[in-house]
């Protein structure tokens, strides 16, 4: 664990930003006196979310799938304040539909939306970030999974298939950069009160249109933000944010700490140069 970060003057990148989460993260992070930048599809919400944070903010809305738009918007973003210290992946949709019914473009959809595009994100920043810590401007990435992402949960296959894969994604490159000074977080949200389901993508890709009651009655997304920034701030590398049986399946699941060591250990002692080498 590190020491708690000041976000003050801090640039902050959230994906997903124009509404639930990713917005209460944005007016959290903007109250705390971090710099933002918006990303997300919808260009009027993403103005609306950065008109209502009293610091200095840039939207930059693309869509998560365009590696070219993605490219460019990470241009800009770096080129803004001279850098980006925090990144946060939260673009993304849900699914409910029974695996039987469901098309196979909905398991690409998702996992597209999901997983691949958060891995180009992420893997178009780790270069920048670590060069930034290597000069003592150290930083952190932050990928947000679910508790859908530590235990199956019926009705989400396709869901639970990319959840599971980011946090893979993101206990590797946790290792990897340990060496860089780029801390890497995992946020395990469960039922949220957002518009996740309503969202939801259907047994045929369309979507929902409506909420679960589970959702509507879940933790006030302000809350989970303040949460999850707490947790980051403290350098907790994975943040469950839940109630009930979602938090106690999700505590059963919890990948210790000392596991997370062991790993970091494993690249100090030099395991990726031995790979490399083909020992």
């Amino acid at each position: 664990m590190s020491d708690t970060v000041d976000f003050a003057g801090k640039t902050v990148w959230i994906t997903g930003a124009s509404s639930g989460i990713g917005a209460s993260l944005a007016w959290e992070w903007a109250a705390r006196g971090a710099n933002l930048i918006l990303s997300g599809r919808d260009e009027a919400r993403l103005a609306e979310v950065a008109s209502e944070c009293d610091t200095d903010t840039l939207t930059l809305p693309f869509d998560v799938r365009d590696d070219s738009a993605l490219n460019a918007a990470i241009a800009q973003a770096i080129a803004w304040k001279g850098g980006v210290d925090h990144a946060v992946a939260n673009a993304g949709v849900s699914q409910r539909s029974r695996a039987l019914k469901t098309d196979m473009q909905v398991y690409r959809d998702v996992i597209d939306i999901d997983l691949t595009a958060q891995i180009a994100f992420s893997q178009g920043l780790i270069g920048h970030m670590a060069e930034r810590a290597e000069n003592g401007q150290p930083g952190g990435l932050t990928f947000i999974s679910s508790i859908a992402g530590k235990v199956g949960v019926p009705m989400r296959t396709a869901y639970c298939a990319a959840k599971f894969g980011l946090a893979g994604y993101a206990d590797a490159l946790r290792g990897e950069l340990s060496l860089n000074g780029v801390n890497v977080h995992v946020v395990y949200p469960g039922s949220v009160a957002t518009n996740v389901s309503r969202n939801a993508l259907t047994a045929d890709g369309s979507a929902r249109g409506r909420s679960d009651k589970v959702i509507d009655e879940g933790i006030p997304s302000d809350e989970a933000a303040q949460i999850m920034i707490d947790g980051i701030a403290a350098g907790q590398r994975e943040i469950i944010i839940a109630r009930g049986m979602e938090e106690q399946m999700g505590e059963m699941r919890r990948t210790p700490d000392a596991l997370f060591d062991q790993v970091a250990a494993m690249v100090a002692s030099g395991y990726m140069d031995r790979m490399e080498e083909g020992e």
